[in-house]
């Protein structure tokens, strides 16, 4: 089996593109409590590269699909919302649904490029984590992830045969 992690980068001050220093320490410590990666993509925004980084990872790649959502889905989006709220969205089959299943794409090519009991660390942006997380488990049931993905947050899924089969969410204690 195959895993891919998806989280959301750290904590920046905005309108700066960078983390802060509360960022640099949070990414640190979460970093601390993560496991081994034969991939590791970001979005192409420097807070993305940064918490990849300051978690203790090199960066392979950057990838301009992790870094925007297009308007027409933000317009469909609701915030706050829970993963089951997102589902909802998705299944509209409009802008929403297309963009989850463009990234659950993404996020299959990258889980496709590693060895069986190889993992992937990929780190986007709210709602992109969300999305992705929901086209790549269409049937799922998950209403018990409750609320939007925090900074260093994220999802775990987990890939066989072509396909990702299950997932878990991924919290900051």
């Amino acid at each position: 089996m195959r895993i891919l992690e998806h989280r959301r980068h750290s904590i920046r001050t905005k309108p700066s593109p960078h983390l802060n220093q509360d960022g640099v320490s949070l990414a640190r410590r979460v970093g601390e409590t993560m496991g081994n990666f034969a991939l590791v993509v970001t979005s192409t925004l420097p807070r993305a590269y940064e918490t990849a980084i300051a978690m203790g990872y090199a960066v392979h790649e950057q990838r301009e699909e992790l870094a925007h959502m297009p308007e027409a889905v933000d317009r469909e989006l609701k915030h706050p919302m829970m993963f089951a709220d997102y589902m909802a969205v998705v299944r509209r089959r409009g802008a929403a649904a297309r963009y989850a299943a463009e990234q659950a794409a993404l996020l299959r090519e990258l889980v496709e490029r590693v060895r069986e009991d190889e993992a992937v660390l990929v780190i986007s942006h709210g709602a992109i984590v969300e999305l992705s997380a929901v086209g790549a488990l269409p049937e799922a049931d998950l209403s018990d992830w409750n609320g939007e993905v925090g900074h260093c947050e994220g999802v775990r899924l987990y890939y066989e045969q072509g396909k990702f089969v299950r997932g878990e969410i991924l919290r900051v204690r």
